[in-house]
Protein backbone atom coordinates (compact mmCIF):
# COMPACT_ATOMS: atom_id res chain seq x y z
CA UNK A 1 0.00 0.00 0.00
CA UNK A 2 3.29 2.27 1.06
CA UNK A 3 4.75 1.51 -2.00
CA UNK A 4 1.22 2.34 -4.22
CA UNK A 5 0.76 5.59 -2.63
CA UNK A 6 4.09 6.63 -3.32
CA UNK A 7 4.12 5.41 -6.65
CA UNK A 8 0.71 7.32 -6.74
CA UNK A 9 2.59 10.41 -5.78
CA UNK A 10 4.53 10.51 -8.12
CA UNK A 11 2.27 10.64 -10.94
CA UNK A 12 2.17 13.51 -13.35
CA UNK A 13 -0.82 15.59 -13.32
CA UNK A 14 -3.47 15.17 -16.00
CA UNK A 15 -3.12 17.57 -18.72
CA UNK A 16 -5.87 18.69 -21.20
CA UNK A 17 -4.98 18.52 -24.56
CA UNK A 18 -5.64 20.97 -26.77
CA UNK A 19 -7.50 19.33 -30.36
CA UNK A 20 -5.20 18.63 -33.38
CA UNK A 21 -5.06 21.47 -35.78
CA UNK A 22 -6.63 19.56 -38.21
CA UNK A 23 -9.47 18.94 -36.01
CA UNK A 24 -9.91 22.98 -35.39
CA UNK A 25 -9.49 23.03 -38.90
CA UNK A 26 -12.36 20.69 -39.97
CA UNK A 27 -14.76 22.18 -37.32
CA UNK A 28 -14.09 25.71 -38.79
CA UNK A 29 -14.83 24.86 -42.15
CA UNK A 30 -17.80 23.00 -41.14
CA UNK A 31 -19.38 26.16 -39.63
CA UNK A 32 -18.16 28.40 -42.26
CA UNK A 33 -19.92 26.04 -44.75
CA UNK A 34 -23.19 25.93 -42.95
CA UNK A 35 -23.59 29.56 -42.98
CA UNK A 36 -22.83 29.40 -46.50
CA UNK A 37 -25.32 27.42 -47.17
CA UNK A 38 -27.55 29.63 -44.33
CA UNK A 39 -27.37 32.48 -46.48
CA UNK A 40 -27.66 31.01 -49.68
CA UNK A 41 -30.95 29.54 -48.85
CA UNK A 42 -32.12 33.27 -47.66
CA UNK A 43 -32.09 33.59 -51.41
CA UNK A 44 -35.01 30.94 -52.32
CA UNK A 45 -33.20 29.38 -54.63
CA UNK A 46 -36.25 26.91 -55.49
CA UNK A 47 -37.97 30.26 -56.10
CA UNK A 48 -35.49 31.44 -58.50
CA UNK A 49 -35.85 28.47 -60.40
CA UNK A 50 -38.59 28.96 -62.25
CA UNK A 51 -37.70 32.63 -62.73
CA UNK A 52 -34.81 32.23 -64.66
CA UNK A 53 -36.61 29.27 -66.56
CA UNK A 54 -38.98 32.59 -67.79
CA UNK A 55 -36.56 34.49 -68.32
CA UNK A 56 -34.47 32.17 -70.60
CA UNK A 57 -37.58 31.01 -72.57
CA UNK A 58 -38.30 34.81 -73.13
CA UNK A 59 -34.59 35.07 -74.63
CA UNK A 60 -35.49 32.34 -77.09
CA UNK A 61 -38.29 34.14 -78.14
CA UNK A 62 -37.19 37.67 -78.25
CA UNK A 63 -33.62 36.25 -80.14
CA UNK A 64 -35.80 34.02 -82.31
CA UNK A 65 -32.87 31.74 -81.97
CA UNK A 66 -30.63 30.08 -79.08
CA UNK A 67 -28.79 33.39 -78.35
CA UNK A 68 -25.23 33.44 -77.85
CA UNK A 69 -23.95 31.54 -74.98
CA UNK A 70 -22.50 34.74 -73.11
CA UNK A 71 -25.42 36.34 -73.14
CA UNK A 72 -27.23 33.52 -71.86
CA UNK A 73 -25.07 33.31 -69.04
CA UNK A 74 -24.88 36.99 -68.01
CA UNK A 75 -28.72 37.44 -68.30
CA UNK A 76 -28.98 34.03 -65.88
CA UNK A 77 -25.82 35.15 -63.73
CA UNK A 78 -27.52 39.18 -63.47
CA UNK A 79 -30.73 37.77 -62.94
CA UNK A 80 -30.28 35.18 -60.18
CA UNK A 81 -28.50 37.43 -57.97
CA UNK A 82 -31.25 39.82 -58.69
CA UNK A 83 -33.58 37.78 -57.54
CA UNK A 84 -31.65 36.23 -54.81
CA UNK A 85 -31.06 39.89 -53.18
CA UNK A 86 -35.11 40.56 -52.97
CA UNK A 87 -35.77 37.47 -51.99
CA UNK A 88 -33.47 37.77 -49.13
CA UNK A 89 -34.26 41.21 -48.39
CA UNK A 90 -37.83 39.80 -48.26
CA UNK A 91 -36.71 37.64 -45.47
CA UNK A 92 -34.92 40.26 -43.65
CA UNK A 93 -38.25 42.34 -43.50
CA UNK A 94 -40.42 39.15 -42.52
CA UNK A 95 -38.38 37.74 -40.29
CA UNK A 96 -40.55 37.83 -37.25
CA UNK A 97 -44.03 37.20 -39.33
CA UNK A 98 -41.90 33.74 -40.50
CA UNK A 99 -40.92 32.96 -36.43
CA UNK A 100 -44.38 32.45 -36.35
CA UNK A 101 -45.69 29.82 -39.30
CA UNK A 102 -44.42 26.44 -39.25
CA UNK A 103 -43.67 27.24 -42.89
CA UNK A 104 -41.12 29.76 -42.78
CA UNK A 105 -39.81 29.09 -38.87
CA UNK A 106 -37.21 27.11 -40.19
CA UNK A 107 -35.38 29.65 -42.76
CA UNK A 108 -32.54 31.06 -41.62
CA UNK A 109 -33.25 34.44 -40.17
CA UNK A 110 -36.44 33.34 -37.72
CA UNK A 111 -33.85 29.93 -36.68
CA UNK A 112 -30.85 31.95 -36.01
CA UNK A 113 -28.64 30.88 -38.54
CA UNK A 114 -27.61 34.47 -39.67
CA UNK A 115 -27.04 37.74 -38.44
CA UNK A 116 -30.29 40.05 -39.52
CA UNK A 117 -27.33 42.63 -40.29
CA UNK A 118 -25.61 40.18 -42.27
CA UNK A 119 -28.43 38.95 -44.12
CA UNK A 120 -29.71 42.91 -45.14
CA UNK A 121 -26.06 43.58 -46.06
CA UNK A 122 -25.93 40.68 -48.57
CA UNK A 123 -29.36 41.07 -50.01
CA UNK A 124 -27.92 45.02 -50.79
CA UNK A 125 -24.78 43.18 -52.39
CA UNK A 126 -26.85 41.14 -54.72
CA UNK A 127 -28.66 43.77 -56.02
CA UNK A 128 -25.95 45.78 -56.65
CA UNK A 129 -23.79 43.06 -58.05
CA UNK A 130 -26.70 42.21 -60.56
CA UNK A 131 -27.10 45.79 -61.36
CA UNK A 132 -23.48 45.97 -62.37
CA UNK A 133 -22.99 42.68 -64.42
CA UNK A 134 -26.30 43.36 -66.25
CA UNK A 135 -25.60 47.05 -67.10
CA UNK A 136 -21.45 46.31 -67.99
CA UNK A 137 -22.43 43.34 -69.77
CA UNK A 138 -26.07 43.31 -71.11
CA UNK A 139 -27.98 46.63 -71.26
CA UNK A 140 -29.07 49.90 -69.16
CA UNK A 141 -32.73 48.33 -69.53
CA UNK A 142 -32.53 44.97 -68.43
CA UNK A 143 -30.36 45.80 -65.19
CA UNK A 144 -32.94 48.92 -64.10
CA UNK A 145 -36.12 46.14 -64.51
CA UNK A 146 -34.30 43.76 -62.77
CA UNK A 147 -33.73 46.16 -59.73
CA UNK A 148 -37.03 47.47 -60.22
CA UNK A 149 -38.31 44.10 -59.56
CA UNK A 150 -37.05 43.96 -56.16
CA UNK A 151 -37.76 47.41 -54.97
CA UNK A 152 -41.56 46.73 -56.38
CA UNK A 153 -41.15 43.01 -54.49
CA UNK A 154 -39.74 45.37 -51.50
CA UNK A 155 -41.81 48.01 -50.67
CA UNK A 156 -45.20 47.03 -52.69
CA UNK A 157 -45.73 43.78 -51.78
CA UNK A 158 -43.76 42.81 -48.90
CA UNK A 159 -44.01 46.04 -46.81
CA UNK A 160 -46.80 47.66 -47.90
CA UNK A 161 -49.67 44.95 -49.80
CA UNK A 162 -49.08 42.19 -47.79
CA UNK A 163 -49.83 42.76 -44.02
CA UNK A 164 -52.67 45.16 -45.11
CA UNK A 165 -54.48 43.71 -48.11
CA UNK A 166 -56.20 40.55 -49.49
CA UNK A 167 -55.20 41.42 -53.15
CA UNK A 168 -51.72 41.42 -51.92
CA UNK A 169 -50.41 38.48 -54.33
CA UNK A 170 -52.42 39.97 -57.06
CA UNK A 171 -50.77 42.59 -57.44
CA UNK A 172 -47.68 42.12 -55.68
CA UNK A 173 -47.09 39.21 -58.27
CA UNK A 174 -45.83 41.82 -61.11
CA UNK A 175 -42.09 41.54 -59.91
CA UNK A 176 -42.70 37.63 -60.78
CA UNK A 177 -43.36 38.56 -64.09
CA UNK A 178 -40.94 40.85 -64.85
CA UNK A 179 -37.56 38.15 -65.53
CA UNK A 180 -39.45 37.86 -68.87
CA UNK A 181 -39.19 41.15 -69.27
CA UNK A 182 -35.52 41.36 -68.41
CA UNK A 183 -34.88 38.61 -70.73
CA UNK A 184 -36.33 40.10 -73.67
CA UNK A 185 -34.60 43.66 -73.17
CA UNK A 186 -31.66 41.65 -73.00
CA UNK A 187 -31.67 40.52 -76.70
CA UNK A 188 -33.67 43.91 -78.23
CA UNK A 189 -32.91 46.71 -76.08
CA UNK A 190 -36.87 47.67 -75.71
CA UNK A 191 -39.84 46.07 -74.48
CA UNK A 192 -42.47 45.03 -77.56
CA UNK A 193 -45.90 42.90 -77.39
CA UNK A 194 -44.92 39.35 -77.08
CA UNK A 195 -42.75 40.45 -74.08
CA UNK A 196 -45.75 42.32 -72.27
CA UNK A 197 -48.19 39.13 -73.36
CA UNK A 198 -45.59 36.65 -71.35
CA UNK A 199 -45.62 39.07 -68.67
CA UNK A 200 -49.37 38.84 -68.55
CA UNK A 201 -49.45 35.33 -68.68
CA UNK A 202 -47.16 35.31 -65.53
CA UNK A 203 -49.01 38.23 -63.96
CA UNK A 204 -52.40 36.45 -64.07
CA UNK A 205 -51.00 32.86 -63.22
CA UNK A 206 -49.41 33.76 -59.56
CA UNK A 207 -52.91 34.51 -57.99
CA UNK A 208 -53.94 30.86 -58.36
CA UNK A 209 -50.48 29.89 -57.85
CA UNK A 210 -49.58 31.11 -54.54
CA UNK A 211 -54.04 31.15 -53.07
CA UNK A 212 -53.36 27.83 -53.70
CA UNK A 213 -50.38 27.19 -50.93
CA UNK A 214 -51.87 29.97 -48.91
CA UNK A 215 -55.01 26.92 -48.60
CA UNK A 216 -52.20 24.61 -47.43
CA UNK A 217 -50.54 26.74 -44.68
CA UNK A 218 -53.85 28.37 -43.98
CA UNK A 219 -53.22 27.91 -40.05
CA UNK A 220 -49.97 29.74 -40.92
CA UNK A 221 -50.96 32.84 -42.46
CA UNK A 222 -53.94 33.55 -39.85
CA UNK A 223 -51.56 32.83 -36.82
CA UNK A 224 -49.32 35.34 -38.52
CA UNK A 225 -52.26 37.93 -39.11
CA UNK A 226 -51.73 37.89 -42.86
CA UNK A 227 -54.98 38.65 -44.64
CA UNK A 228 -54.11 36.23 -47.85
CA UNK A 229 -57.56 35.60 -49.69
CA UNK A 230 -58.58 32.46 -48.01
CA UNK A 231 -58.17 34.05 -44.67
CA UNK A 232 -59.49 37.29 -45.21
CA UNK A 233 -62.50 36.61 -47.42
CA UNK A 234 -63.02 32.68 -46.86
CA UNK A 235 -61.87 29.64 -48.42
CA UNK A 236 -65.24 29.68 -50.63
CA UNK A 237 -64.37 33.19 -52.26
CA UNK A 238 -60.40 32.10 -52.35
CA UNK A 239 -61.71 29.10 -54.77
CA UNK A 240 -64.18 31.10 -56.65
CA UNK A 241 -61.24 32.98 -57.59
CA UNK A 242 -58.87 30.82 -58.44
CA UNK A 243 -60.92 29.05 -60.79
CA UNK A 244 -61.74 32.34 -62.30
CA UNK A 245 -58.30 33.55 -62.31
CA UNK A 246 -57.39 30.41 -64.13
CA UNK A 247 -59.88 31.20 -66.83
CA UNK A 248 -58.12 33.86 -67.62
CA UNK A 249 -54.39 33.50 -67.86
CA UNK A 250 -55.10 30.24 -70.31
CA UNK A 251 -56.98 33.05 -72.16
CA UNK A 252 -53.99 35.12 -72.46
CA UNK A 253 -51.68 32.24 -73.65
CA UNK A 254 -54.10 32.25 -76.72
CA UNK A 255 -53.23 35.79 -77.70
CA UNK A 256 -49.30 34.81 -78.06
CA UNK A 257 -49.56 34.28 -81.36
CA UNK A 258 -51.54 37.29 -82.45
CA UNK A 259 -48.47 39.36 -81.85
CA UNK A 260 -46.02 37.05 -83.08
CA UNK A 261 -45.09 34.73 -86.03
CA UNK A 262 -42.82 32.98 -83.75
CA UNK A 263 -45.28 30.45 -82.11
CA UNK A 264 -47.52 28.43 -83.84
CA UNK A 265 -49.14 25.05 -83.98
CA UNK A 266 -46.61 23.34 -81.25
CA UNK A 267 -47.52 26.29 -78.77
CA UNK A 268 -51.22 26.36 -79.49
CA UNK A 269 -51.86 22.87 -78.84
CA UNK A 270 -49.53 22.65 -75.39
CA UNK A 271 -51.53 25.30 -73.90
CA UNK A 272 -54.40 23.94 -74.68
CA UNK A 273 -53.49 20.76 -73.20
CA UNK A 274 -52.11 22.42 -70.15
CA UNK A 275 -54.89 24.87 -69.58
CA UNK A 276 -57.23 22.47 -70.07
CA UNK A 277 -55.48 20.36 -67.45
CA UNK A 278 -54.26 23.48 -65.08
CA UNK A 279 -58.52 24.33 -65.58
CA UNK A 280 -59.19 20.92 -64.62
CA UNK A 281 -57.33 21.15 -60.92
CA UNK A 282 -58.88 24.71 -60.54
CA UNK A 283 -62.32 23.21 -60.57
CA UNK A 284 -61.20 19.96 -58.42
CA UNK A 285 -60.01 22.65 -55.96
CA UNK A 286 -63.23 24.07 -56.24
CA UNK A 287 -65.08 20.88 -54.85
CA UNK A 288 -62.44 19.88 -52.61
CA UNK A 289 -61.08 22.24 -50.51
CA UNK A 290 -58.39 20.20 -48.82
CA UNK A 291 -55.25 21.09 -48.44
CA UNK A 292 -54.01 17.81 -50.33
CA UNK A 293 -55.97 19.25 -53.06
CA UNK A 294 -54.43 22.75 -52.82
CA UNK A 295 -50.63 21.90 -52.85
CA UNK A 296 -51.66 19.18 -56.27
CA UNK A 297 -52.46 22.70 -57.75
CA UNK A 298 -49.97 24.58 -56.44
CA UNK A 299 -47.28 21.64 -57.69
CA UNK A 300 -49.26 21.54 -60.96
CA UNK A 301 -49.35 25.06 -60.90
CA UNK A 302 -45.63 25.26 -61.53
CA UNK A 303 -45.48 22.58 -63.75
CA UNK A 304 -47.87 24.16 -65.97
CA UNK A 305 -45.86 27.33 -66.78
CA UNK A 306 -42.53 25.96 -67.04
CA UNK A 307 -43.78 23.68 -70.19
CA UNK A 308 -45.84 26.24 -71.26
CA UNK A 309 -42.87 28.56 -71.78
CA UNK A 310 -40.86 25.52 -73.19
CA UNK A 311 -43.52 25.70 -75.56
CA UNK A 312 -42.92 28.69 -76.84
CA UNK A 313 -38.95 28.23 -77.20
CA UNK A 314 -39.68 25.28 -79.10
CA UNK A 315 -41.58 26.24 -81.13
CA UNK A 316 -39.64 29.65 -81.88
CA UNK A 317 -36.88 27.01 -82.70
CA UNK A 318 -38.78 25.64 -84.93
CA UNK A 319 -40.04 28.59 -86.61
CA UNK A 320 -36.53 29.64 -86.90
CA UNK A 321 -35.54 26.22 -88.53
Amino acid sequence: MAESSEVAGRRAPFVTQAPPESSRTDGWTRRAGATALAYFHLTKPRVIELLLVTTLLALILAADEIPPLALIVEVLVGGALAAGGANTINCWIERDRDQMMRRTAHRPLPHGDVNPNGALVFGLVLEALAFALLWSTVNLLSAVLAVSAMLFYVFVYTIWLKPRSPQNIVIGGAAGAVPVLVGWAAVTGELAAPAWILFAIVFFWTPPHFWALSLKYFDDYQAAGIPMLPVAKGIPTAVRQIVAYSFVVVAITFTLPLVTDAVGIVYVVTAALLGALFIGQAIRLARDTTPAQAIRLFTFSNTYLALLFAAVAVDTLLHSV
